[in-house]
C-alpha cells in the first residue's frame, strides 16, 4: 500500500493538494485538501476492471463553480436548518441563508469551501490522510471555536473509512457527513436507476415543500420507501407517491437506521457486479438520488442529468435542533464529536 501527493491546483495563491491511496489489490481513493473532496474511488467490477465509482471533476476550477457538493465533507451541520437560526440555552443564533430563507450544508463557506491542513498516515495495515481545520467562533453564525479532524483510511480489505471528530470550546451544534455521489456502473456508463438499494430501516422522515423534515417518523412499509428487502432506485422515480414527487421524482429523504455497523446499507449494480456495504455509528442516512442534478455542464465528459449518482449521507437527522424527539446534534463544550463510516467494496 502507498500514499502519494501531487498538486491539484491553486486558490488565492494557496496550493490545493491531491492525495492518492492505493492498496495491494489496486483499489484507489483520491481526494483533495479543498473541502476534503473525494474525487475518485477506483474499484474492480466482477471481471476485475478498475473504474471510478464516484462523481467528480479533474480541475479545481470546476469544484469552485459547482453547487452539487460532489465528494465533500459537509459541516458544520449537514442538511437544512429551518429559518437559518436555532436556539441554544436561551440564546438565538442566526446563520447564513443560502437556500431561500433556510441554512443548507453549513452555509456559503462551510467545510466544503475551505482548504484543510493535511498529514499522511502510514500504519502497518492502513494508509491514509488526516485533514484538520479550526472553525473560528462565529463562523457561519455558529458558536464555539471548533477543532475538526477528518481521517480518510484505506486497508487491503477494500475498506475505506471516514472518521470525523470535533472539539468545541463552547456548547454548539455539529452534524457532519460526506457528500459523495456513487455510481457503481463505473466511469458513469449508466445512471443509477437500476442500482438496488437495501436499508435496515423501518422508518423514514417525510419532508415538506422546502425539503425539511416535518418532524414525523413514518413507516416505510407499503410505500416506495421500503428498502428492507432491496429495491431498485427506479421505483421511486415513476411513482405518484407524494413524498417522491416533493423530492423531484426520487429521493431526498432521511432514513432512521435500525442497526449500526452491521451491514445496514447495501448498494448493488447487477450489470457491473459491484456492490458497496456502508456501516456507520450515526443514527440516520439521507438518501439523495440526484434528482436536481442538471444544468449546462459536464461531469468528466458526461452531460449533467438527474439520477447520475446516489448519495448515502450517514449523519444525525437533519434539522434535529428543531425537533427535540430526534437524536440530539448538540455538542457540549470540550466533549468530542465522533462519527465513523466504513465503505466496503466487493462484487456480487
Amino acid at each position: 500500500m502507498n500514499v502519494t501527493k501531487t498538486i491539484f491546483g491553486e486558490i488565492d495563491n494557496r496550493r490545493v493538494e491531491s492525495y492518492t491511496i492505493t492498496n495491494n489489490h489496486g483499489m484507489t481513493v483520491k481526494f483533495i485538501n479543498y473541502g476534503c473532496i473525494i474525487t475518485d474511488i477506483m474499484v474492480p467490477d466482477r471481471e476485475g476492471k478498475l473504474e471510478n465509482v464516484v462523481l467528480g471533476y479533474d480541475t479545481i476550477e470546476e469544484y469552485l463553480n459547482e453547487r452539487a457538493y460532489f465528494g465533500a465533507i459537509i459541516g458544520r451541520v449537514a442538511g437544512r436548518i429551518t429559518g437559518a437560526q436555532f436556539e441554544l440555552d436561551g440564546e438565538t443564533y442566526t446563520l447564513e441563508q443560502n437556500e431561500n430563507s433556510n441554512h443548507l450544508h453549513g452555509g456559503f463557506h462551510g467545510f466544503n469551501r475551505v482548504i484543510w491542513d493535511a498529514a499522511i498516515i502510514e500504519e502497518q495495515d492502513t494508509k491514509g490522510v488526516e485533514f484538520t481545520y479550526v472553525s473560528q467562533d462565529g463562523e457561519g453564525g455558529y458558536p464555539g471555536t471548533l477543532k475538526m479532524s477528518v481521517k480518510y483510511l484505506l486497508n487491503n480489505e477494500n475498506e475505506f473509512t471516514i472518521h470525523i471528530t470535533g472539539l468545541s470550546d463552547k456548547k454548539t451544534i455539529l452534524n457532519c457527513t460526506n457528500h459523495s455521489y456513487f455510481n457503481l456502473s463505473g466511469d458513469i456508463k449508466r445512471d443509477i436507476l437500476d442500482h438496488t438499494l437495501t436499508l435496515k430501516c423501518e422508518k423514514f422522515l417525510p419532508i415538506n415543500e422546502q425539503l425539511l423534515p416535518t418532524g414525523d417518523l413514518a413507516d416505510v412499509a407499503g410505500t416506495p420507501f421500503d428498502f428492507q428487502n432491496g429495491q431498485k432506485i427506479r421505483e421511486g422515480t415513476r411513482t405518484e407517491y407524494p413524498q417522491n414527487l416533493l423530492a423531484g421524482k426520487g429521493y431526498d429523504h432521511p432514513f432512521v437506521l435500525d442497526a449500526n455497523q452491521d451491514q445496514e446499507i447495501l448498494l448493488e449494480d447487477q450489470e457491473s457486479g459491484r456492490m458497496l456495504i456502508v456501516e456507520t455509528n450515526q443514527p440516520g442516512v439521507v438518501i439523495y438520488t440526484s434528482n436536481q442534478l442538471q444544468g449546462d455542464f459536464k461531469i468528466r465528459g458526461v452531460q449533467a442529468q438527474p439520477y447520475l449518482g446516489i448519495c448515502l449521507e450517514t449523519q444525525g437527522l437533519p434539522d434535529a435542533i428543531h425537533h427535540p424527539h430526534f437524536p440530539t446534534i448538540v455538542l457540549e463544550k470540550e466533549k468530542q464529536y465522533n462519527a465513523i463510516t466504513k465503505y466496503r467494496f466487493g462484487v456480487i
